[in-house]
């Protein structure tokens, strides 16, 4: 099997990435990142913090994360770069902005891979416990990097399997739930996974909208999608659709799953709330109890599997980040190089940070705490500048360089005029709900992204003073 398409090759000896991709590709990598079953690790969680009204979370996560997808179609088709937020900001806000976008994007894309990993590995060695956790989760950094080193698209035809595998198994624990929901009815009211299950009092908003904020964590990685923009045929306007319809894929699913399992939970959220220790395995008990061990061993399994091969759309999307701050020598240069049309020298590059930090925290009983604590900020941080590129470039700069070239190929790109919803109302909307996601971190996530932030800046400081001696010189 090998990848179809043309490697464009560049007058510095480089050769650009490989056209090879089609709609279906770019929907399957964003599925995969964010994992059909994403919401199974946190139900318990959510459940207790809504008071009961986990499908509701979800709902108005879907709906608060789809202006970041929307921000993300705006920008693609005015920058249709590998670089993504990277090379959004850097057009938009220039060029210190941009590099600010990448720096804290490549914090969750080369730590949200580590947790995949690592969760695989823990899965694995519940069914094998024989075989430590970092030696599976090793295993699964090596397989998935050779695909990526294969090709965009052989990892694509592979992921697509894994990505079948896992929608099946959804279906199948969606059949056996409405089963038993009618043989044996509802442990709680058919109405509570939107309205809550009564247990802790009233409907309570602030209950709802705190869980919303952990609950947008659930679709990191339909993203990465953006960063597929320069290896996709037909234009960068079906980046954009895939984006949108990756996202509202995922939010059918998260709410359809959560909606049929609060059903099937006979812990009230209550009980939950009150025994932090249960809320991690609630969507196994609940599937145990009401249809057996057997589907909580196949939801395992599907879980271990389809977690490591959302490490690889996220490994995938790392090395394209990379890839393009070497094109733009924001890093070293070396990453730019491509082999056939593929980055292998930045997939490795991520290959190994990832692994470096999955089987560190594989070898400590925190380790997955460790990590996921600090997982998200990056991402958030970018999708707020994100929302300022799609402002600063409709809206801010044509009203202060009317007529400029910059103001008539953001038309030409863009759409045409400044359209008040498209190009303030959401970005604006956008940015307020991902900064409120970044105030209510946890402490720890905080400081890590502050540090992260600090050194990207010491590194923005440091090339700004080689290139001002450049020019001295």
């Amino acid at each position: 099997m090998s990848d179809t398409g043309t490697a464009v090759p560049r007058a510095d000896g480089h050769h650009g990435l490989r056209r090879s991709l089609g709609f279906r590709d770019l929907v399957v990598y964003g599925l995969l990142f964010i994992a059909p079953m994403a919401p199974v690790g946190v139900f318990g969680t959510l459940d207790a913090r809504s008071h009961g009204a986990v499908a509701l979370v979800y709902l108005i996560a879907t709906v608060a994360m789809a202006f970041t997808a929307f921000s993300y179609a705006q920008m693609v088709r005015v920058v249709p770069q590998a670089g993504s937020v990277f090379a959004y900001a850097r057009v938009a806000l220039g060029n210190e902005a941009g590099f600010v976008a990448g720096w804290m994007a490549m914090l969750d894309y080369l730590l949200i891979p580590a947790v995949a990993y690592l969760f695989s590995g823990i899965a694995m060695e519940a069914l094998v416990p024989e075989v430590s956790r970092w030696v599976w989760t090793t295993l699964a950094v090596v397989v998935t990097t050779l695909l990526n080193l294969w090709g965009v698209r052989a990892a694509a035809r592979v992921g697509f399997a894994v990505l079948a595998m896992e929608i099946v198994v959804l279906l199948v624990f969606v059949v056996c739930a409405i089963v038993v929901l009618t043989r044996d009815g509802a442990e709680r009211g058919w109405l509570s996974p939107l309205s809550g299950d009564g247990t802790q009092g009233a409907f309570a908003l602030s209950a709802v909208v705190g869980a919303v904020s952990i609950a947008v964590l659930s679709y990191l990685g339909f993203d990465a999608i953006a960063t597929f923009a320069e290896e996709v045929t037909g234009g960068s306007a079906k980046v954009a659709h895939a984006v949108l319809l990756c996202l509202a894929l995922a939010g059918v699913l998260f709410v359809a799953q959560t909606y049929l399992v609060a059903l099937l939970t006979p812990v009230p959220s209550a009980e939950l709330a009150a025994d932090p220790a249960r809320q991690g395995s609630a969507f196994y008990d609940a599937v145990n109890t009401s249809v057996g061990s057997w589907l909580h061993d196949l939801v395992a399994v599907s879980k271990a599997i389809g977690a490591a091969f959302a490490a690889l759309a996220g490994q995938a999307a790392a090395g394209r980040l990379l890839f393009a701050m070497g094109r733009d020598r924001r890093l070293p240069r070396a990453l730019s190089r491509t082999d056939g049309g593929v980055p292998r020298v930045a997939l490795l590059c991520a290959a190994v940070i990832t692994l470096v930090a999955a089987v560190w925290a594989a070898r400590r009983d925190d380790g997955m705490d460790h990590l996921v604590s600090v997982v998200d900020i990056g991402a958030l941080t970018a999708f707020t500048l994100l929302h300022a590129s799609v402002l600063a470039w409709f809206a801010v700069r044509p009203r202060w360089r009317w007529g400029s070239p910059l103001v008539e190929r953001s038309r030409e790109l863009g759409g045409g005029p400044v359209s008040w919803w498209r190009h303030v109302l959401v970005p604006v909307l956008g940015a307020a709900i991902t900064v409120a996601v970044i105030v209510e971190a946890s402490g720890a996530a905080q400081v890590v992204g502050a540090v992260w932030l600090v050194a990207g800046l010491v590194v923005l400081a440091v090339q700004r003073g080689r290139r001002g001696s450049g020019e001295a010189g």
